[in-house]
């Protein structure tokens, strides 16, 4: 049996800035409706504001309490983790995530918008298919709190009462939610996902609810002394330059050409080295850039960020979103946004010295010792720590993209590589110039070239991505760049080979309709197919990647429907190189999904993932009873490295180390 559900709530926090967890932890967090259906029956609404889904109290209301703890009734609901994690918290009982399925999850793997109305559109449900349109007033009067005004007499939250029409209004509109997630899932449903990715979804789902524990009073401090410091650099600017507003680029404009005679067209962080080399005979203009960068750091809002959404047990949970990168199927992050944290540059002896003033809130010593707010933002971090008796560790795939793109282009010299020494930049340098093997060291300037064509070529790059990557500034020549890029595709045939084979294979499904292969010389690698208005590329692991409404036009670029950058759904372009980067980079997470299943199994908890890495959080070594073993960093690393079914000879590799904090090794 299914139980279509969708519900409206209230909490006077701000659900945009808290995240769902601390959302239904408020305590003035209340569940308003409950629109349901089972199987394929009317949907009906709930007035939870006159009666209480705890309590029951008529069969209605007792059917559906029953139905949500019942373990042979699937729930379903369009972004499950909100319904879930706030029938949780209002019944004070479990959800657990492998008795719940989430429509928005279909959508998503299929290279669908994630919002309910922007699906609904782009399937082209019909208008009264369609979720309501007045939605988002009806949320912001009833279900977020209201500024007192006289005209409502002063109250801070509007209740059916106030408006029983826009009441009435509101129940509908949650009735025409469910209506909406059922036809998108009809129309869905008749395409295959696989079931391992439902598997992958309910672990995703229990390590989102387990959280990550964070030091509050670590933050607090950190939080603290960054807006000294910031207060300190604002009038010190201010004291430099007289300006009223150090912070206005127009102001700080016109001060540096009154000063040093310059006009400035730019003050972004990727030019401003170069103005600072234009002001070498005014120090004070030096000076005053230097202090408006510091202040500039943004990377320290993340302590705010961490604070306003961790819960009640100093958890921080809802970290990463499922399927967050359309094309590739990656994770994305949320809240405290963890997959950009700042890097940790200092030595460890020197991080734990930091680390250790800002906790106690030594702010002179700190001052002293360290430039502070590089040093508060290096430490971001270490404000993540394990549960007391616990400790981290920390183990990632060593160069999973290269290794991968090398096993699935057959680039053997690659491959033979990876399976020695797995130095690929020396190894690379080695190829593209011709040189004996072992010939190439760190620190010789060929192992610079080769490490910058790692870097920007795998994936059609050519002299634009190495400038991109900073190839001048490493000290390569404008001359030597072209140069640069023919020698690594001459060094890496089969992978230049790839492609072009991919976007010959995807252009002839498209204009033919019929499936397509892309085979190496071990075997097919890749099966291409039209699946509707779906083109489907599937994975080693049985996976498919989806591009929406393909097609290739008159100018002869292969083009698909999706998200774009600046926002909204909107007609992009691709080609093979492309292509390749989605395949590589989603056959990757497919490997990093693996490990994740393989730890959980083994009772290894995962705490949160970035990128290629896990962080789990396991009992020391002094502890150890039959539910909780003391894992080693060897351990770990071990399980991450091992040999995947369905990536037959790909040559996996993955370190790990132990930490009191997170940190980079």
């Amino acid at each position: 049996m299914i139980l279509s559900i969708d519900i409206e709530t209230y909490s006077e926090a701000d659900l945009t800035k808290v995240g769902v967890y601390k959302y239904a932890e408020d305590p003035s967090f209340d569940i308003l409706l409950l629109s349901y259906a089972f199987d394929d029956e009317p949907v009906s609404v709930i007035d939870l504001t006159v009666q209480d889904l705890r309590l029951g109290g008529n069969l209605e209301v007792d059917s559906v309490r029953m139905a949500l703890t019942d373990p042979e009734v699937v729930k379903i609901a369009y972004n499950a983790n909100f319904e879930r994690t706030c029938l949780a918290a209002h019944l004070g009982i479990p959800m657990p995530p492998e008795q719940w399925s989430d429509t928005m999850i279909m959508a998503a793997e299929l290279g669908l918008p994630r919002s309910l109305q922007d699906v609904g559109t782009v399937l082209g449900l019909s208008e009264d298919e369609q979720k309501m349109r007045e939605g988002k007033n009806l949320i912001r009067f009833f279900s977020m709190p209201c500024r007192p005004t006289k005209t409502n007499g002063q109250r801070t939250r509007n209740l059916p009462e106030h408006a029983p029409d826009k009441w009435a209004q509101y129940i509908e509109y949650n009735r025409r939610d469910v209506e909406t997630e059922r036809a998108i899932r009809r129309k869905l449903e008749h395409f295959r996902i696989a079931p391992s990715e439902w598997d992958l979804w309910q672990i995703d789902q229990a390590i989102n609810d387990r959280g990550v524990m964070f030091d509050r009073t670590f933050v607090e401090n950190a939080t603290r002394m960054d807006k000294d410091v910031k207060d300190s650099l604002l009038q010190q600017a201010k004291d430099i330059s007289g300006l009223e507003n150090p912070k206005s680029v127009q102001q700080v404009k016109s001060w540096i050409r009154q000063q040093a005679g310059i006009e400035v067209e730019s003050l972004d962080k990727r030019v401003i080295g170069d103005v600072m080399d234009q002001c070498r005979e005014h120090p004070e203009v030096i000076r005053f850039l230097e202090i408006r960068k510091a202040m500039s750091k943004t990377s320290t809002t993340k302590y705010d960020k961490m604070l306003d959404c961790a819960c009640r047990d100093d958890r921080i949970r809802g970290l990463t979103m499922f399927y967050g990168a359309g094309r590739t199927g990656r994770w994305a992050g949320r809240l405290v946004q963890m997959q950009n944290l700042a890097k940790n540059n200092m030595p460890d002896e020197d991080l734990d010295v930091a680390r250790q003033l800002v906790r106690g809130g030594y702010a002179d010593s700190l001052q002293m010792m360290y430039e502070p707010t590089q040093a508060l933002s290096e430490l971001i971090r270490t404000s993540f720590v394990p549960r007391p008796g616990c400790k981290f560790i920390v183990s990632d795939f060593s160069a999973i993209e290269a290794r991968v793109l090398a096993w699935m282009a057959d680039e053997q010299w690659r491959l033979n590589v990876f399976n020695g020494s797995g130095k690929i930049y020396e190894a690379s340098a080695e190829q593209m110039f011709h040189l004996p093997p072992g010939s190439v060291k760190k620190g010789d300037p060929m192992r610079q070239k080769g490490k910058i064509a790692e870097l920007a070529l795998g994936y059609g790059g050519a002299v634009g991505a190495l400038k991109a990557m900073g190839a001048l500034d490493m000290g390569l020549k404008e001359i030597e760049l072209q140069p640069l890029v023919d020698s690594w595709r001459s060094a890496n045939r089969q992978i230049t080979k790839f492609w072009w084979s991919v976007d010959e294979a995807v252009r002839r499904c498209i204009r033919s309709k019929r499936p397509m292969f892309v085979r190496t010389e071990s075997g097919i690698k890749l099966q291409i197919r039209m699946d509707g208005m779906f083109l489907r590329i599937q994975l080693p692991s049985g996976r498919e990647l989806s591009y929406v409404k393909p097609k290739v036009d008159s100018g002869g670029d292969i083009t698909f429907e999706g998200m774009i950058q600046t926002g909204g759904w909107g007609r992009q372009q691709t080609y093979g190189p492309k292509l390749v980067e989605n395949i590589i980079q989603a056959v990757s997470r497919d490997c990093l999904a693996e490990s994740m299943k393989r730890l959980e199994a083994l009772g290894i908890p995962i705490v949160f993932h970035v990128h290629d890495e896990v962080i789990c959080e396991v009992p020391e070594d002094s502890i150890h009873t039959e539910l909780l073993r003391p894992w080693t960093a060897e351990q770990v690393a071990e399980i991450m490295g091992r040999p995947i079914e369905w990536a037959p000879g790909l040559p996996l590799r993955a370190d790990a180390y132990e930490c009191e904090y997170y940190r980079k090794d």
